[in-house]
C-alpha cells in the first residue's frame, strides 16, 4: 500500500510541475500582450481566453499537490479539543467522504468532456478552440486530485492504528 501512496504522491509532484510550467506560459502570454499593445497598439486576441483556460488548468493540476503538502484549508479548532484517536477517525471519515464526492465530480467532468467531443463544441471566440481540449486538462487534474485524496485516505486509515500524525 505504501508503494501505491508513494506513486500517487510522485504523480502529484509531476502534475504540479506541469501546472507551474503553465503558469509560466500564461505569464509570457500576458507579457507579450502588454508588449504588443503598448508598442504597436496590437493584440494577440487570445490572451484572455487562453489565460482563462490556463487558470482552470493550474487550479485542477495543482490541487493534488496542494493536498499532499497540506495546503488546503482545514478547520482544526474542533479536532484539537478531541482525543487523538477520535480526531483521526473523524479525519478519516471526512477524507473518505471527500474522496467519494470527488469521484462523483470526476464522473460528471468525464461526461462533460464526452459531450463536448460528441457535439464538437467550440469556444464562442475567434479561435473556435475545441472545448474538449481545456476540459481534458481539467479532467486529468481532477483525476490526480482524486488519486491524491485516495492516498490521503489510506494514510489516514493507517494513522488510526499506528498513532502517527499524517493528515
Amino acid at each position: 500500500m505504501n508503494i501505491l501512496v508513494r506513486f500517487i504522491e510522485k504523480l502529484s509532484n509531476w502534475v504540479a510541475s506541469i501546472s507551474a510550467v503553465m503558469l509560466g506560459l500564461m505569464t509570457l502570454l500576458i507579457l507579450l500582450e502588454i508588449f504588443l499593445w503598448n508598442l504597436f497598439s496590437k493584440t494577440t486576441l487570445i490572451a484572455d481566453e487562453y489565460c482563462a483556460y490556463g487558470l482552470a488548468a493550474i487550479i485542477f493540476l495543482g490541487a493534488g499537490y496542494c493536498l499532499k503538502e497540506k495546503g488546503h484549508i482545514r478547520i482544526t479548532l474542533v479536532l484539537g479539543f478531541l482525543p487523538e484517536k477520535l480526531s483521526r477517525v473523524i479525519t478519516f471519515v471526512a477524507t473518505g467522504v471527500t474522496t467519494v464526492f470527488m469521484g462523483y465530480l470526476w464522473w460528471y467532468l468525464l461526461k462533460m468532456v464526452r459531450a463536448a467531443i460528441h457535439y464538437q463544441s467550440t469556444s464562442g471566440t475567434l479561435t473556435n478552440t475545441p472545448l474538449w481540449i481545456p476540459q481534458v486538462v481539467m479532467l486529468i487534474g481532477a483525476a490526480c486530485f482524486l488519486l491524491q485524496l485516495f492516498a490521503t485516505t489510506l494514510k489516514t486509515y493507517e494513522a488510526i492504528g499506528t498513532g502517527e500524525e499524517v493528515v
